[in-house]
């Protein structure tokens, strides 16, 4: 037994340290009694005191030898699992997919998997069409970063009409449990800062960028390892008069971009047709590749790796068929009826007088009130005699309760009106970007105050305009004539609307944009249809858990036919199950909408060919424009496709479409001007003008297609076969957590309850203290997300769950040393005489930046199994080879024991392993990270030193200019102190940035570390020990290792012949160790079949099939295929295929199980 004093350097201690074995570096002793002990353990250099005594704590492990070789079996294989697990993304690159309630899409996996993750820190832009599902893109990021460990703090901005949904969905369909910040959650905060409480929030876009207070508690939190912001454009700034006009809502993007370590923004439409917003928008990700103010042929911008856009027309579906349906649009055009035609000349009269007695008014404010009123009046006329009657008498009453007010204060009808009502401070762009509720208040209280008059005398004469108009629009609208409506009569009655099927009529989707026309159309389509409740609305007002019924409704219930909403609808509804037909019965004046509108049927989901009409009167001055417009997009879709849709917000650069329709209504009677709104129109949908924007746009060459679609789609079947959930994480969980003392029981097939959650896992779960608690019970548990539906509803068990996290953490915590210790395995499958050495290496590679915990930052890792060999040789282990192996029994053991105690084990074993690690492994790992990192970081440096320098340039010839200037006596605006001090600190910028980016290009490998051990005991090697005369093979095995290496060679040659021979591309991979030994590409179809090869001797009865085998094939039981070879006399018979032989769970402790030959056979198939 070893002493105190025989603690010196290179000896080997277990005890010392809880991580393992302990190397001793370096021993510095103070006095007879006391060490301090430099040592190295799993790759970690560490140190610490000794004290006399401490030593009886400590095992000293004989010079060269690291492992005892005598922990227990089924705890080494349970503690090798759990090890794996905990680094399951290693093993299951797309283990979120499989661990969320989703069937991701080719471009939903490429977002996520290709552009982002990969991504390190991440600084990106999604902007794929809308309806491709960014949320499910987003989801999936959270969930996989958590799964890596990389994340912990979430913040989710999002539009506040979206909030609710983006909650739901982040619970429902990936098990992330996010708080939604109120105003209790921020009055009840203990610590008077929400944001450094909570670790996954969702917060409402606007409530944060009108606070200050709100932004000084989200600057004052820890930083957030991912914010994500929703319909970022809302975000975006733009430059007026020379100067950046900087919302609040870009002053909270830039606060949010400086505290996220990765910051993701998703928008559909980010770029408006103006390239300097676009750029001012991209500086959100990174100001330093953005700096200054966009100067066109200076300032040229490549996104391609911080953005990805994806039009509708790119994205398909796995076999390589359009996501998308079509979708054709049509114009329903109408006239007006002389009544009608009266009254929209009286109303656009009044309209234009008081828009030119605003103009003349000099007062910008009032102009800008003024118009956008008239506005709001004008789309009113044109929506409903409804509408426009109810807005006529908002507007009489106010302005009369206005004249009423200023009576009192004024007698003289000639001085000016005393006071100006406090009208809400709004953008007309923003305001198309407000939540539906908050933007009808907003009009409502603009459209109906805001006047032109200056005097009580204006205001009197411009109420009796008012009463006229309102006595007109109320005999209008008594006298049941509206051309509008019966246009949409006629829509509802062509046969497209009746279902051939079932003789029913189909549902459709109605827009419009006042609420009184909402409330109109509901009472006369229910009185048309003669049931009410087939007829539901979605508007800003109504509640949130009425909308959602409303929602359901329509999507699921046959009664309801009809659903009519407004744009409160236009973003977060999903409505494709529900609908294909859509009707614009109001034009929205911002052609986004019309995108944004038809997204709500024309999404992922949707089947059926989408058809949407769009209302327009013929004799009206904007309806005009509008059909002009209309008919432009129609020719140009006949040409391009649905290209078209996808730039409509940017086809009138320079000049808004509500500019257009607001100088129709203004001064369309002179034929010049009609005819210059035409060619406008004309020139902006214009077929190759629209392919130009189309190709601008984009933004990226980055594309996909069919042949993109193919190669992710081998990608998934692969990781299909190889996924851990349901089987190898479900065989796990079970096992170890009856071991830790719960209580489990399977009540339907696949779907299990928890009876008892043991203590010391609840107890597990508040120190981790990460998302929903652990429960004393659940009523339904499953590990296939198959089988969550049901009564009751299930729980997904899949890394993340706080149950399954609790159950690694203590298994780990309990049994990792036994890694360390080394145990003995027996291979069944192995009929050879040889020993071999699992050994668990791991390797990580870093940059020069250092993480949170002060550690450098690894940006790759990876955890491999090698087979050693006495002979030196080592070989890929496949990614669980210990579960096909056996604990070894007390008497196999005792057979055994020269083998256990071999001095090739007791030599330069973990040498020999550490050097075939850092010869082979860990250049190929360095290599594939160099080869993707450094390209990104020099595009990044490129940009970044290009944009900065020439911004120097520019301060500093413009600093020259003004000093010139300064010194001939001329004034400037800026000093040249000032535009150098702007010089210096873009050069100073410069240079930070460049150091940020040299620490980022450091990639280095750390040193590999042997994570364990086990000495694998061939089965052959036992059986030859049993009975040292003779040894026993079964029927048909191979009576030596020359002959079953043939054998196998002659089953594999003809399986090869067999696939090639049905016109298949396959692939030899069994040196793999994949689960099956071909993997061939059926070339008719694109899918891939994985094969397991088995050989035997024409009497052969019995085929032993591995766990790792077994569970490929449930996996895959479609691709999976199980190839019989007989061979005779040294030729191969033709091969029979066995298709879904296997269809139960395992138990963690089966290794393999045996099939007979003459039972598979019976239900084989001919190669095919």
């Amino acid at each position: 037994m070893a002493t105190f004093d025989d603690i010196k350097a290179g000896a080997r201690l277990r005890g010392l340290d809880a991580a393992g074995v302990a190397e001793i570096v370096q021993v510095a002793r103070f006095g007879p009694d006391a060490l301090n002990l430099v040592f190295r353990v799993n790759g970690r250099v560490g140190e610490r005191l000794v004290y006399r005594g401490e030593e009886a704590g400590f095992e000293f492990l004989e010079a060269g030898r690291a492992y005892a070789f005598d922990a227990d079996g089924s705890l080494l294989r349970l503690a090798s699992e759990a090890y794996r697990l905990r680094l399951a993304h290693l093993f299951d690159p797309y283990l979120a997919v499989s661990a969320s309630q989703i069937e991701a899409l080719p471009h939903q996996i490429t977002a996520v998997y290709g552009d982002m993750l990969p991504r390190q820190p991440l600084r990106f832009l999604l902007a794929d069409d809308p309806g491709a599902g960014k949320t499910v893109m987003a989801g999936l990021l959270i969930k996989e970063l958590l799964i890596r460990g990389d994340l912990e703090r979430c913040l989710i901005v999002a539009p506040g009409s979206l909030v609710e949904q983006w909650q739901e969905e982040m619970a429902e369909k990936f098990g992330l449990p996010f708080d939604l910040l109120s105003r209790d959650q921020i009055e009840n905060s203990v610590t008077g800062n929400p944001f450094a409480e909570r670790n996954r929030l969702i917060l409402r876009l606007d409530m944060a960028a009108r606070s200050d207070e709100l932004k000084a508690k989200l600057n004052a939190a820890p930083e957030w390892d991912l914010v994500i912001c929703d319909e970022a454009h809302r975000m975006a700034a733009s430059y007026f008069g020379g100067e950046v006009k900087e919302t609040q809502r870009h002053k909270l993007g830039r606060l949010l971009g400086g505290m996220a370590r990765n910051f993701l923004l998703m928008s559909a439409t980010p770029h408006n047709g103006k390239e300097a917003d676009f750029q001012l928008f991209m500086g959100l990700l990174d100001a330093d590749r953005f700096e200054g103010r966009f100067r066109e042929g200076v300032h040229k911008a490549d996104v391609s790796d911080m953005m990805r856009r994806l039009t509708k027309e790119e994205l398909y579906r796995f076999d390589g068929t359009p996501l998308f349906p079509e979708r054709r649009a049509y114009t329903a055009s109408y006239e007006l009826s002389p009544a009608e035609s009266a009254l929209y000349q009286a109303a656009t009269s009044y309209v234009r007088e008081e828009m030119n007695r605003a103009d003349r008014s000099g007062d910008g404010k009032r102009q800008n009130s003024v118009g956008f009123a008239l506005q709001i009046l004008q789309r009113r006329l044109a929506s409903s005699p409804a509408a426009i009657h109810r807005s006529l008498e908002r507007r009489r009453k106010r302005l009369e309760e206005r004249l009423r007010d200023e009576k009192l204060l004024r007698q003289n009808g000639g001085v000016p009106l005393s006071r100006v009502p406090v009208l809400p401070s709004f953008d007309a762009d923003d305001l198309e970007d407000a939540p539906g509720e908050e933007a009808e208040a907003i009009e409502e209280q603009i459209a109906d105050q805001a006047t032109a008059a200056a005097t009580l005398a204006e205001l009197e004469a411009e109420i009796v305009i008012l009463k006229d108009l309102e006595a007109q629009a109320l005999r209008l609208k008594l006298s049941g004539q509206d051309a509008k409506w019966r246009e949409l009569e006629a829509i509802l009655d062509d046969p497209i609307m009746l279902d051939p099927a079932t003789g029913l009529r189909r549902k459709i989707l109605i827009f419009t944009e006042p609420k009184d026309t909402l409330e109109y159309l509901q009472q006369k389509i229910a009185a048309r249809v003669g049931d009410p409740a087939s007829v539901v609305v979605i508007h800003g007002g109504i509640a949130r858990e009425a909308r959602r019924a409303a929602i359901a409704a329509f999507n699921s219930d046959p009664v309801v036919r009809v659903m009519i909403a407004n744009d409160a609808a236009g973003e977060g509804v999903n409505l494709q199950r529900g609908a294909h037909l859509m009707v614009n019965y109001d034009l929205p004046w911002n052609p986004n909408r019309l995108e944004q509108r038809f997204g709500r049927i024309h999404r992922i989901g949707q089947t059926e060919v989408c058809h949407l009409w769009n209302l327009c009167a013929t004799n009206t001055r904007e309806g005009e424009v509008y059909q002009r417009l209309l008919e432009k997009l129609e020719q140009a879709r006949a040409a391009l496709g649905g290209k078209v849709y996808d730039v409509l917000g940017e086809l009138f650069e320079g000049q808004a479409l509500r500019d257009l329709l607001v100088d129709a209504i203004r001064y369309g009677d002179a034929p010049e001007t009609k005819s210059r709104l035409f060619q406008k129109v004309d020139d902006a949908v214009d077929v190759d003008a629209i392919e130009r924007l189309v190709a601008e746009r984009k933004l990226t060459s980055e594309g996909m297609d069919p042949n993109a679609v193919a190669a992710i789609r081998e990608e998934m079947e692969r990781a299909q076969a190889r996924r851990l959930q349901p089987h190898f994480i479900g065989a796990f969980f079970r096992e170890a957590f009856q071991l830790l003392g719960g209580r489990i029981a399977e009540r339907e097939k696949g779907r299990f309850e928890i009876l008892r959650v043991p203590p010391v896992l609840k107890h597990r779960d508040r120190l981790i203290g990460r998302g929903d608690p652990v429960l004393d019970r659940y009523a339904r548990m499953t590990f296939d997300k198959g089988l969550v539906p049901g009564k009751p509803q299930a729980e997904l068990m899949a890394p993340g769950h706080p149950l399954l996290d609790a159950v690694l953490d203590i298994i780990l915590e309990r049994f990792q040393p036994l890694l360390q210790q080394g145990g003995v395995l027996v291979d069944e499958g192995d009929e050879g005489l040889s020993p071999r050495l699992l050994v668990y290496l791991e390797h990580a590679i870093r940059d020069g930046r250092v993480a949170k915990s002060g550690e450098p930052r690894v940006v790759s890792q990876r955890l491999q199994f090698i087979h050693l060999r006495e002979d030196g040789t080592a070989a890929d282990g496949g990614p669980a080879p210990y579960l096909d192996c056996r604990p070894i029994t007390a008497e196999e053991r005792d057979l055994v024991a020269d083998a256990i105690t071999a001095p090739w084990l007791s030599g330069r074993v973990e040498e020999q392993a550490l050097g075939y690690a850092i010869a082979k492994l860990v250049p190929e790992h360095l290599g594939e990270v160099k080869r993707r990192r450094l390209a990104e970081i020099d595009k990044v440096e490129r940009e970044v030193r290009s944009r900065l320098t020439r911004e120097i340039n520019y301060w500093d010839a413009r600093a020259a200019r003004l000093r010139e200037e300064e010194r001939v006596g001329k004034e400037q605006r800026i000093n040249a102190s000032n535009a150098e001090a702007t010089a210096q600190r873009l050069v100073e910028r410069l240079h930070k940035r460049q150091e940020e980016l040299a620490r980022e290009r450091q990639i280095t490998a750390l040193p590999p570390v042997m994570k364990g051990a086990a000495l694998i005991i061939p089965k052959g090697l036992l059986v030859a020990r049993n009975q040292p005369t003779r040894t026993p093979v079964p029927a048909g095995f191979a009576e030596d290792a020359t002959s079953r290496a043939e054998v196998e060679r002659l089953a594999m040659e003809a399986v090869m012949a067999a696939e090639h021979a049905l016109g298949h591309v396959p692939r030899d991979v069994s040196a793999e160790k994949k689960g099956w030994d071909i993997e061939s590409r059926d070339m008719k179809s694109g899918h891939l079949r994985f094969i397991e090869v088995k050989g035997r001797h024409i009497d052969g009865d019995v085929i032993m099939l591995t766990k790792n085998e077994l569970l490929a094939s449930l996996n895959s039981p479609e691709a999976f295929i199980l190839a019989i070879v007989l061979v005779e006399a040294g030729f191969a018979r033709e091969p029979a295929y066995v298709r879904r032989f296997f269809q139960r769970e395992l138990g963690f402790a089966e290794t393999a199980v045996a099939f007979h030959v003459g039972d598979l056979l019976t239900i084989a198939g001919r190669p095919g």
